[in-house]
């Protein structure tokens, strides 16, 4: 039977491993591993998942999880990745983000047995240490030279913004959690991001030095697209797991959008698929590629562990009906189910059953800013009606209802305007 590490391995989650040793520790026995989130936000977003979904890889063999979210650390601010200082967050919002960030990692591991993780807060340890406390037992295990010398930090200082005291500081905090937790749960192993090598080998030397043990870290590799893009943002905002933030018909859709390139290697990281599935899906799309089944595949996936199966089959169905050219004879509960997350626009029966012009509904809508960009789109062919490309002005009625009350409207490839059309009063 493969170990974890072997699966991670083979999966092409490892990017970073602090020691061979971890291969033969983890094929011989079952540990305690951590990865922290810090509060920055009360959403995780899809660069999160990765770790998240290596943990419950750990947690399926038998291992011990422990979800750490800063408290502490996220009042403070990682500069790993960052080309300047973080904006410092409220206590109140740290407490609200932390809220958020807890319900949503219960849906990604298995809370229901014995073996469930245990989620912790770095807070209730780091507070209660004094400033001169901090400085006794932590600070001196730290020389400069050590701290400047990583690539977190030294690309901060090479910086014109250069980096504060506060955020050099985060390192020690991070290897403080990794002592803390080494000591009370006999916590052997910190995974993250790669831009975490700095700060997880920093509380794996804490460790050494505080007590003479072996402790590992473990990254996983920082996702991006073939296009030099990072995986997880889109138009440079993230793509975040909460439907409030990001929805779920965008989630859904990012994903099918990926290359050919990159979905074989999301599909290994980002899902639970069997390889022989995986592989499959390779043959598909190799041979295929115009069926995308491997980035449905995905899309679906992700989609099922975020959001759940029965929205995932709702935008499966979605995105069917958005590809169909002259929707047609749908059902309202359907129709109003695909689009549920577009905008919608109410209009009277006896208002359609009169016509409406088209130009003035995209305005009335707000699809458009002004007629005159309205009628610009038509000629260009930027309009659908149910699908449909419309090319000229024409008057909307109740022969263009796509099912028994509403009407599809699309600006270019994905800007829907669901028109509702209401019973007269």
């Amino acid at each position: 039977m493969q170990s974890v590490f072997e699966t991670l391995e083979e999966r092409g989650f490892i990017e970073q491993c602090s020691d061979d040793k971890l291969r033969n520790l983890l094929r011989n026995k079952k540990i305690t591993v951590y990865a922290g989130f810090d509060p920055t936000e009360n959403s995780l977003h899809l660069g999160h998942l990765v770790p998240l979904i290596a943990l419950s890889h750990f947690q399926k063999a038998g291992h011990k999880v422990l979800l750490i979210i800063g408290g502490a650390t996220g009042m403070i601010g990682d500069p790993s990745g960052k080309s300047e200082e973080r904006n410092l967050l409220s206590r109140e919002k740290v407490a609200k983000n932390i809220e958020g960030l807890k319900k949503q990692m219960a849906k990604y591991l298995d809370f229901s047995e014995d073996s469930a993780p245990i989620i912790l807060n770095n807070d209730d340890w780091i507070s209660k240490m004094t400033f001169i406390d901090w400085l006794r037992d932590v600070g001196k295990h730290f020389s400069i030279n050590y701290m400047i010398a990583k690539e977190s930090v030294k690309r901060r200082l090479n910086s014109d913004q250069g980096i504060s005291f506060t955020e050099f500081s985060y390192m020690t905090m991070q290897a403080f959690d990794f002592l803390h937790l080494f000591e009370k749960f006999g916590c052997l192993l910190q995974c993250g991001g790669n831009d975490q090598w700095g700060n997880i080998t920093a509380g794996i030397d804490l460790i050494r030095k505080q007590t003479r043990a072996t402790a590992f870290g473990l990254t996983f590799p920082l996702m991006t697209t073939s296009a030099g893009e990072k995986f997880g943002k889109s138009e440079g905002n993230a793509i975040w797991l909460d439907p409030e933030k990001t929805r779920p018909w965008d989630f859904f859709q990012y994903l099918v959008r990926q290359d050919d390139r990159d979905v074989i290697r999301l599909l290994n990281i980002y899902t639970f698929l069997n390889k022989k599935e995986i592989v499959r899906l390779d043959r598909s799309l190799q041979s295929e590629p115009e069926k995308r089944e491997a980035q449905k595949a995905l899309a679906f996936e992700m989609t099922s562990m975020v959001h759940g199966e029965s929205k995932a089959r709702e935008l499966v169905n979605a995105a069917e009906i958005v590809y169909q050219s002259g929707v047609k004879g749908i059902s309202d509960d359907t129709l109003s189910a695909v689009f549920s997350e577009a905008p919608s626009f109410k209009v009277s029966k006896n208002v359609l059953e009169k016509g409406i012009d088209l130009v003035e509904l995209l305005f009335d809508s707000r699809l458009v800013n002004s007629k005159s960009k309205g009628r610009r789109l038509l000629e260009s062919g930027g309009i659908y009606v149910n699908n449909v490309r419309i090319k000229e002005n024409f008057e909307i009625n109740k022969n263009h209802l796509a099912s028994e009350s509403h009407i599809l409207i699309r600006k270019g490839k994905k800007d829907y305007l669901l028109v509702k059309v209401l019973e007269n009063r």
